[in-house]
């Protein structure tokens, strides 16, 4: 599995220190609340993970199961099963990427018109790319070049979660 990786961008002391710095931001503007986190799957597990185990506040615990992409090719945001209730509650949405945007943006507004009464949003990672939506992301933990990465959460056709690191696929692998 390694030899798919044509190189590591982070390794794990490297998340370490985002997760770090973005749970510091995330206790600053939290601080006295109890809002519900809320992550994306299955790509949010790892960083949600961790990411939770820093708050320094209660935080209820959700998931929703998104779908946007089949291999490489981008479709329409389907949501599979599970919608929590969010009714005046503040919710912390959580990704592990932005690509498009186009998931974060239809989950962030589908959540507010159940009633939520706000919706924060929170990725480990950001694409350097042009994109058609515009999305203001409250927590950014780093932004990479338009790259396939996998790795800690990240796949390619559900293979390449479990890696410890995260690290660029080499191409011959996804353009088969």
């Amino acid at each position: 599995m390694n030899e798919d990786i044509k190189r590591v961008i982070f390794n794990e002391k490297d998340i370490e220190k985002i997760i770090d710095k973005l749970a510091k931001e995330i206790n600053n503007d939290y601080k006295g609340q109890s809002p519900v986190a809320i992550g994306l799957l299955k790509g949010c597990l790892p960083f949600m993970s961790d990411l939770v185990k820093k708050f320094d506040f209660d935080v209820k615990i959700e998931y929703m199961r998104t779908s946007s992409y089949v291999g490489t090719e981008s479709r329409d945001v389907k949501i599979i099963g599970h919608v929590p209730d969010v009714k005046d509650m503040d919710v912390l949405l959580i990704d592990d990427i932005i690509d498009s945007g186009k998931t974060l943006k239809e989950i962030q507004k589908l959540l507010l018109n159940m009633g939520a009464k706000s919706v924060r949003t929170c990725v480990l990672l950001d694409k350097i790319l042009p994109r058609k939506i515009e999305l203001n992301v409250d927590y950014v933990g780093s932004r990479v070049e338009n790259e396939f990465v996998v790795g800690y959460g990240f796949d390619y056709n559900e293979s390449y979660r479990n890696l410890p690191f995260i690290g660029v696929l080499r191409e011959e692998v996804y353009k088969k």
